[in-house]
């Protein structure tokens, strides 16, 4: 079963488990799960609560 993908609900930016982000240290295959809470969009800077899991 694949990882969900994230959507940040203020900018839109995808968190796609499979590329992560590299640029916050955050290796290709985290779960978004796995992620630590003070971890923000790489994109706009909200927090992690604001992204919602996107449907498959």
């Amino acid at each position: 079963m694949k990882d969900k993908k994230y959507r940040c609900l203020v900018c839109s930016h995808i968190y796609d488990p499979a590329i992560g982000d590299p640029d916050s240290g955050i290796a290709p295959g985290t779960r978004f799960e796995d992620i630590s809470t003070d971890w923000y969009c790489p994109e706009c800077g909200a927090t992690k609560a604001d992204f919602e899991p996107m449907d498959d």
